[in-house]
């Protein structure tokens, strides 16, 4: 498959350092193609699937070169590291891709870049890779592109042409942050990206449901867009972080927005920590995106301590009923959609059940504990029709720790942190 150690080299490199941009997982995207082309692994045309617990499966991530103008200090390929560079030809990304899937070791392809000279320039070979794998090899399959620093709209817009998401990485909530640690980076700049991909991809989905020609199209960038913040690279607070997250998802309608935290790499700039920060802290962050989301949650709500962060030893939804007390109990045979989301081991599956299930009877214990909820979680803050025994200590002192997973457990979620569990 490889054509010789050349380019096995050039992999080890550019897959190494793809490693540290988490922002690579795919929503379902229906590509059925007429049942035509390769990359279709089901009936419906879904080959790269994003799971509810947060997985990213099956890609092959590779930047297409680390050579880098750029200096940015937190970033393994900048121009003042000292490493192995390496680049690809178009065509051996095209090869790689096609040569990995059809041994079904991968079932899309993430692809981002070093800029190595003119960001169009750039762009646009990253753009070709997809429209060879597209026009030429037939290939459906999941493609990601990294929307490059420093490219116009129309390079980026030419990018969603072929590929299922382009993502623009703000990288930092803070242009202060920018400042210090890249300054050739702005905030003004990957919005700039995100809001002329955000207006293409209305426009496009609009006339897809206006014009049956347009249907018969390939659909612009349906995956979306996404971006990347790196955290604890510098003293900002998970609430700047939460901020800048709401922000970008109301204003430019982003499917995700992923956080990762900063890992110390070779020839560290002085200004960036030695350590890195508590990987449960990205978990957390996580956790208080999908409430932001999804649960009605503000920032605000999530974030109460003086310095700005998350607690770290307990979920954001559990903080904030443990310091809301007097919200709770709440008979979830009464209580609104919006009130059961507030409840801690609740998700929204599960309460989409219970709004179902009380149409035809009122709910017991027995029947909350057919939902798999973890009761232990939840019965302190519930009343059911037949038992509020656990509801009684709801101000009892030592709730927290009754209510909290054990060690073991949370090591787990540490581990899982690009991952969203049951709030």
């Amino acid at each position: 498959m490889l054509a010789g150690m050349e380019l096995a080299d050039k992999l080890q490199i550019l897959a190494d350092a793809a490693k540290y941009d988490a922002s690579c997982a795919s929503s379902g995207v229906k590509r059925s193609n007429g049942g035509r082309g390769i990359g279709n692994a089901t009936g419906t045309g879904i080959c790269h699937s994003y799971t509810p617990d947060g997985r990213c499966v099956s890609l092959l991530k590779i930047l297409l070169t680390n050579v880098c103008i750029h200096d940015c200090h937190y970033c393994v390929s900048r121009v003042s590291n000292d490493v192995p560079r390496a680049s690809f030809a178009v065509a051996e990304v095209v090869q790689l891709t096609i040569d990995f899937y059809k041994r079904n070791y991968i079932e899309g392809l993430f692809l981002s870049s070093g800029v190595s000279g003119c960001a169009d320039a750039t762009m646009d070979r990253l753009t070709e890779v997809a429209r060879r794998l597209r026009e030429d090899e037939g290939f459906c399959g999941y493609v990601h592109l990294k929307a490059v620093v420093g490219a116009s709209d129309e390079a980026v817009a030419r990018a969603g042409r072929w590929a299922d998401r382009v993502s623009a990485n703000i990288e930092m909530a803070r242009q202060e942050d920018l400042d210090q640690l890249a300054p050739e980076r702005s905030i003004a700049a990957a919005e700039s990206s995100m809001r002329s991909l955000g207006t293409q991809i209305r426009a496009a989905r609009s006339e897809r449901r206006r014009s049956p020609a347009a249907r018969r199209e390939r659909p612009f960038a349906p995956a979306g867009q996404s971006t990347q913040m790196i955290v604890g690279a510098t003293a900002t607070p998970d609430r700047s972080v939460l901020f800048t997250a709401n922000r970008l998802y109301r204003t430019h309608r982003l499917r995700r927005v992923y956080y990762t935290s900063y890992s110390p790499i070779q020839s560290a700039h002085h200004a960036l920590p030695v350590k890195a920060p508590p990987l449960v802290r990205e978990h957390r962050l996580y956790q208080a995106d999908w409430l932001l989301r999804f649960y009605g949650f503000e920032v605000g709500e999530l974030v109460t301590r003086a310095d700005g962060n998350l607690d770290l030893d307990v979920d954001p939804k559990t903080a904030w009923a443990l310091a809301h007390r007097e919200f709770f109990p709440v008979d979830v045979n009464k209580a609104s959609r919006e009130e059961l989301l507030r409840v801690p081991g609740l998700g929204t599956t599960s309460v989409g059940k219970i709004l179902r299930g009380r149409r035809h009877r009122s709910l017991s214990r027995a029947d909350l504990k057919r939902l798999r909820a973890p009761l232990t979680r939840m019965l302190p803050f519930v009343i059911t029709a037949d038992d509020w025994s656990e509801a009684r200590d709801i101000d009892a002192p030592n709730l927290a720790a009754r209510i909290q997973p054990g060690e073991q457990q949370m090591l787990f979620e540490a581990s899982m942190s690009a991952r969203v569990g049951q709030l």
